[in-house]
């Protein structure tokens, strides 16, 4: 590495060079030492001693605040492995000169096919019919059919068109809301219409969520929002789970207000004893492995890794995150 001193890199996510061990030789290979902690569950006590010592930090969903940054004297760079940068404290990070970085677009494909898949799993009964037939019951099922119906896409970012991409394949119709639309070709192309926020809630057969969490969203997903979908719609959540006020799903779902959910993510994971939606037979709950496939898995961490490289030479990274300040609102 360029510049002086040893170059040191911190590495947690639990799944970095997950069955790809030229990934893991190829760090190893450009810094002067590797510290691998990737068992997960460090709190902030062992994460200020961890990050005392690097230079680079290639960070997974680990609660990164102001007290952990106060032990990074050190620290150049925190590359995100994933898109979601709400776990770290952006403003204190800047303040230090830490570059944030992160992977947009590396896991679009595998979020995408998790929601589909999470669709199809609703819309057809397929947890149920399997628990039933494993019970012994062998009867018939009804669901129904994805083709035709309205599918409604809160965001409209690289997951967003991904999933529209996949569902306008099935003969869907789609309807989008973003208030900052990045791709407006990408829209007309497959066919999707931008629609206002509320017309997106009230049509939809099936509205998947795919918005950062900002705070104008967080809890934005209430009792008003779901009292305002169309009657025995479905939700799909493989975004973030403080989107969601989950006693409010509850009551929807078990009022028939709702047909059915599904939630990749919680506003608490693992969930406690007694979670609520776990008792609701018309819920689907998966444990955030949206991004966990092979290909994404190897995308996510190669991107990271060109990232945090990028800046221990001096040089820009190729996905920065914007200091708070020029963020988008």
């Amino acid at each position: 590495m360029n510049g002086a001193g040893p170059r040191q890199v911190l590495v947690t996510p639990r799944s970095f060079g997950r069955g790809d061990a030229a990934l893991r030789d190829e760090l190893a290979a450009a810094v002067d030492d590797v510290t691998w902690s990737q068992g997960g569950d460090l709190d902030a006590d062992a994460l200020r001693e961890l990050v005392a010592r690097a230079d680079g930090w290639i960070a997974g969903l680990e609660t990164i605040d102001r007290s952990v940054l106060e032990s990074a004297d050190r620290l150049k760079v925190i590359a995100r492995y994933g898109v979601g940068v709400d776990n770290v404290d952006l403003a204190a990070a800047a303040e230090r000169g830490i570059v944030v970085t992160n992977t947009p677009g590396a896991n679009a494909g595998a979020v995408a096919e998790l929601v589909v898949g999470l669709m199809l799993a609703l819309a057809r009964r397929i947890p149920q019919a399997d628990r039933a037939v494993r019970q012994g019951t062998w009867g018939r099922m009804d669901g129904v059919a994805l083709e035709g119906k309205v599918v409604g896409l809160l965001g409209f970012g690289a997951i967003g068109r991904e999933v529209a991409r996949r569902v306008a394949a099935m003969g869907c119709t789609v309807v989008t809301h973003d208030p900052a639309p990045a791709a407006p070709a990408a829209a007309a192309d497959l066919g999707v219409r931008f629609a206002g926020r509320d017309e997106v809630i009230a049509t939809s057969d099936f509205l998947s969520l795919h918005m950062p969490v900002l705070p104008d969203t967080r809890g934005s997903v209430d009792a008003a929002f779901l009292a305002a979908m169309k009657p025995g719609a479905f939700l799909v959540n493989a975004a973030r789970g403080e989107l969601v006020d989950e006693a409010a799903l509850v009551e929807a779902l078990s009022s028939g207000q709702l047909a059915g959910a599904a939630l990749d993510a919680l506003a608490e994971e693992p969930p406690p004893p007694g979670f609520a939606l776990g008792a609701l037979d018309n819920v689907i709950l998966t444990p955030h492995v949206g991004a966990h496939t092979d290909h994404a898995v190897s995308s996510m961490g190669r991107a990271a890794m060109a990232n945090c490289l990028a800046v221990l030479r001096g040089e820009p990274a190729p996905n920065p995150v914007a200091p708070p300040t020029q963020r988008r609102t």
